[in-house]
């Protein structure tokens, strides 16, 4: 066995001086903010879908202002405007209320998720826009001519073909989601980056530990594809496709 790959082996196994068990921990914390940051980006991009679809001028123009201020916001600053603005938030709270001192701030797993699902909220009201387009007009008059309140409708009609055409857009806002998560670290949340960053700094072999993280990125996001692919295949069963 090549001297190199014994040395790799000792740095990061899973022994008690090797990094395979922190590294693993770091993989899982950013699989939990991203997935997070995911459903909170899909709540705020149904929301800012509808608000474009709805025919309002309020809710459209505010749907307009949300998705111009993040496009045009370098999601680093999101990242530092959600975390110290919690904190200024709390604070005010913890003041008002239980008339405390101190400095409060939000803790870096709820920061960093709200800042994912902040952040890119608008790509996903552009993916669900989309899938709603291809829905046939049809369909929805005819639910309307059945006598079908809109609730039923958009819960039978409406969101299971939303989500199928929607399922393609969804993978790429997913392995958004999974980059994005390497930018919480700001916050002081131990995922991949901080702690290959730390690991780095302990062994002075920065570039084994970056190559592992880079694996391990590949690793989740390889699989996480794959998934989304077998979940679209499943939701696309029956139809022609272009």
């Amino acid at each position: 066995m090549p001297q190199w790959l014994i040395d790799y082996w000792a740095l990061m196994g899973f022994g008690p001086t090797g990094w395979g068990i922190s590294m693993l921990r770091a993989a899982g914390m950013t699989i939990a903010v991203s997935s997070a940051g995911f459903a909170l980006r899909s709540l705020l991009g149904a929301l800012a879908a509808w608000a474009r679809l709805s025919g309002s001028r309020t809710a459209a123009s505010i749907s307009a202002t949300y998705t111009t201020v993040i496009r045009g916001i370098p999601e680093l600053l999101v990242i530092y405007l959600v975390f110290f603005g919690g904190a200024v938030v709390l604070g005010w709270i913890w003041r008002m209320v239980w008339e405390g001192e101190g400095f409060i701030s939000l803790p870096p797993l709820i920061a960093g998720f709200i800042a994912v699902g902040i952040c890119n909220g608008a790509h996903q009201a552009e993916v669900f826009r989309g899938a709603f387009r291809t829905i046939a007009r049809g369909e929805i008059e005819a639910a309307a001519a059945f006598g079908m309140r809109r609730l039923l409708a958009f819960r039978r009609i409406i969101a299971p073909q939303v989500l199928r055409f929607a399922l393609a857009g969804l993978g790429n806002c997913w392995q958004l989601c999974l980059k994005e998560s390497s930018l919480v670290s700001v916050t002081g949340l131990v995922a991949l980056l901080r702690q290959s960053l730390n690991g780095g700094r302990s062994t002075r072999d920065f570039f084994s530990i970056l190559l592992t993280r880079a694996a391990l990125y590949l690793v989740i996001t390889t699989v996480s594809s794959a998934l989304f692919a077998a979940a679209e295949h499943c939701a696309l069963r029956g139809l022609k496709r272009a």
